[in-house]
């Protein structure tokens, strides 16, 4: 349809004429109401971001001095952010002399590391970066509830599924089972013709 007699008909309606698909050719045009589909747009935008989390980076510092006790308050703590779905960074913050012992720093990770084992997954294994040695830690739970939603619909919708749509897929079959039994008798017939 030419432009203007497109433009005349948007007009007479009392909607706009707005280009969808600029590098079609030809380019693809809707008539709508361009107020209301920019609205409708930044609705479904704000709502889309008010249900979605935000992964965050929490960071535990400890030092190579640390308690058992305070060790395992800060894999606690760790657990917490990993349940609720947040990355966690482990800073050890080597000061004076204690540079001279990474060993401790690395022991205590991989400690942190064995608590943690069974909540999150390595990303980044302990390393040096200047005085500080870090580790990071992603919950395992993000991973597996996508698949856990994905089969929990699945399970759902098979489930729901009322006596009306049972009978009429059962009546489905039964009209697929009974076409395919009579294009067999059919073959055979015109195969009997043919001999």
């Amino acid at each position: 349809m030419p432009t203007r007699e497109a433009l005349d008909l948007a007009r007479s309606r009392g909607v706009d004429l707005v280009e969808v698909a600029p590098n079609a050719v030809p380019p693809v045009c809707r008539m709508m109401d361009y107020g209301k589909f920019r609205y409708e747009q930044s609705r479904r935008d704000r709502d889309s971001r008010k249900n979605q989390h935000v992964v965050e980076l929490k960071e535990i510092r400890i030092q190579p001095k640390i308690g058992d006790h305070d060790l395992e308050t800060k894999s606690r703590q760790a657990a917490k952010f990993l349940d609720g779905g947040d990355k966690v960074k482990f800073t050890v913050r080597f000061r004076g002399r204690e540079m001279a012992h990474p060993d401790i720093g690395k022991g205590l990770l991989d400690e942190l590391w064995e608590m943690l084992k069974t909540q999150s997954t390595m990303e980044l294994t302990p390393k040096m970066e200047g005085r500080t040695m870090i580790m990071h830690l992603a919950p395992i739970k993000a991973k597996q509830s996508m698949a856990e939603r994905e089969s929990g619909r699945e399970e759902r919708s098979a489930a729901v599924g009322s006596d009306e749509q049972q009978e009429e897929g059962s009546a489905m079959a039964e009209a697929i089972r009974i076409a395919t039994e009579r294009g067999e008798e059919s073959r055979g017939q015109a195969e009997a013709q043919d001999a």
